[in-house]
């Protein structure tokens, strides 16, 4: 059993295993809480005071610094983890190093890499296995993305990166002419590859890593002009966002020899954010594990600083931090042990030395509890709301209907539809003109019956007029038309009052008014038929 499975076990205490309590309002809660948890799993609901930690596993990133950050050792698996800062800041580093880690521990793992600019021989000084690396260079966003999804689907990728997001060209724009305008493209492809990908994610276990660039908005008088690239879903769908930045050149005798690096973590879904991390990547070697040992090691009271002097159980490392540097490199052995010692005194993260097989998890542990708790109310409305996203798109009515209807809480029901239309997911106003250019095109409906499906569709009597406004009387006509002369045969035989009332009753039930029926069919059975309705 893994330390952080002995930990959530130990100290997992829920409402069931409490003492009964005399008090009523405690007994009523703790009844609750023993449904919520027979319905959705054991630690679905808990006390904070438990500290009970949900047990995911996790890949590491190559900075102690940022392990720790992260808050569990490293970027947790079957989630989505966007990597963005300025140029030459070390992203893709960062990922890369990532990647040597999964792969050490087992793992199978996939670059995509649409900016067409990995470089083989860096990978491999930080420690890719480069003949093991699927790597696809692909044409289009749309391919990179579906290559991508079968990747994932497959359930055997450990790790996924694309770099970039910036590079995601959809294949309208590349076919398109230079000037060409192509608004929201590649936020609608984001979208709707994120809506496909986040399930087969997390049931595969594989860590998604989007690499992205920063833009800056025009006008911006107050708060940060930067920006990510894509749109808003991949803010929403990552669990951790890394904003990476270059804070200062290392220098050897003048020369200079690499940066040191921040990374803050400004979303975390799974431990605490808003943490920060420094490190140093040195040219041509990426991130220093040594560097991280010492600067951690000093802030942990493990390493020693007296002058410029570091020591470690009363053994010098070495004068000045490059020889400290140094000296653990070539013993790995006495660093191995100090980075041992700095995760069990922060309780950070699983062991270092796990095995491949505790990594890729294919085997469930022998007690049950082991296990932790089944997915939270709010993970189960979001999975429900994303699998009904996926097949088209729907008004925020019926989605909280069919959350209504699977006994989610209505707190939480309005609390995820209000994060699915802030990241445009969820849109009555794109919903309703969709719908009427589908209903009237396809069947002919008048804007009366339209009108009526959308008030059905609960969408808002402005939201609808907005987008009936987009039918007007011509159109009505023509589309009366086109429904006559697609029946016309349909009543070929028949007495003429009888054609006449049959296909006026169907036209009136598409919605049009008595008048528009009368003389469509009037015009389309040259005959000398009378409008009752205008009858004096």
């Amino acid at each position: 059993m893994s330390p952080m499975a002995a930990q959530t076990k130990s100290a997992a205490k829920t409402a069931s295993e409490r003492p009964a309590s005399t008090d009523p309002k405690m007994q009523a809660i703790d009844a609750a809480v023993a449904n919520v948890e027979k319905q959705y799993g054991k630690g679905a609901v808990m006390r904070l005071g438990d500290e009970t930690r949900a047990p995911l596993e996790v890949i590491p990133t190559g900075a102690i610094s940022l392990d720790i950050a992260l808050g569990l050792g490293g970027l947790p698996r079957g989630r989505v983890v966007e990597i963005y800062g300025p140029e030459s800041s070390g992203k893709t580093t960062v990922a890369l190093h990532a990647v040597a880690n999964a792969q050490r521990a087992g793992g199978i793992v996939a670059f995509i890499d649409a900016e067409h600019a990995l470089d083989p021989e860096y990978a491999q000084k930080l420690g890719v296995d480069t003949d093991a690396l699927l790597v696809s260079q692909p044409d289009s966003g749309e391919q990179a993305l579906e290559i991508a999804d079968m990747l994932i689907r497959s359930g055997a990728l450990d790790l996924i990166v694309v770099d970039s997001v910036a590079a995601l060209v959809p294949r309208a724009e590349i076919e398109g002419e230079m000037g060409d305008s192509h608004v929201g493209l590649q936020a609608r492809l984001m979208s709707q590859a994120l809506r496909k990908m986040t399930g087969a994610l997390n049931n595969s276990k594989t860590t998604a890593i989007f690499i992205n660039q920063l833009r800056e908005k025009i006008g911006v008088m107050f708060g940060s002009p930067e920006t990510t690239t894509g749109g808003k879903a991949l803010k929403f769908y990552a669990s951790v966002r890394l904003d990476v930045r270059r804070i200062e050149t290392l220098k050897d005798g003048g020369e200079p020899v690499g940066n040191r690096t921040r990374c803050k973590v400004v979303k975390n879904k799974v431990a605490p954010p808003f943490k920060q991390a420094e490190f140093d990547i040195m040219y041509g070697q990426g991130i220093s594990r040594e560097g991280g040992l010492i600067d951690v090691g000093v802030e942990a009271g493990l390493v020693r600083k007296s002058g410029a002097w570091y020591t470690y159980e009363g053994d010098q490392l070495g004068q000045g931090k490059e020889n400290a540097r140094t000296f653990l490199r070539d013993n790995p052995d006495l660093g191995n042990e100090i980075e041992k010692r700095i995760l069990e005194k922060l309780g950070v993260g699983p062991k270092v030395d796990e095995p491949a097989e505790d990594f890729k998890a294919d085997h469930p542990p022998a007690d049950a509890e082991d296990l932790g708790p089944e997915p939270d109310p709010e993970s189960v409305a979001r999975t429900i709301l994303l699998d009904q996203l996926t097949a088209q798109a729907k008004s925020r009515h019926d989605l909280a209907a069919k959350l209504a209807q699977r006994e989610v809480p209505d707190e939480i029901a309005t609390r995820l539809l209000d994060r699915f239309e802030e990241v445009g997911l969820v849109d009555d106003g794109a919903f309703a003109r969709s719908w009427v250019e589908q209903r009237h095109r396809g069947k002919g409906l008048a804007r009366r019956a339209l009108a009526h499906e959308l008030r059905r569709k609960g969408i808002d009597d402005e939201v609808a007029a907005e987008a009936l406004e987009e039918v007007d009387a011509d159109d009505e006509v023509e589309a009366a038309r086109r429904l006559v002369r697609r029946k016309l045969r349909s009543v070929q035989g028949l007495e003429e009052q009888k054609a006449v009332r049959r296909l006026v009753g169907m036209l009136a039930r598409k919605g049009h008014s008595s008048g528009v029926a009368f003389r469509v069919v009037r015009e389309e059975l040259g005959a000398d038929l009378k409008d009752p309705e205008h009858d004096t």
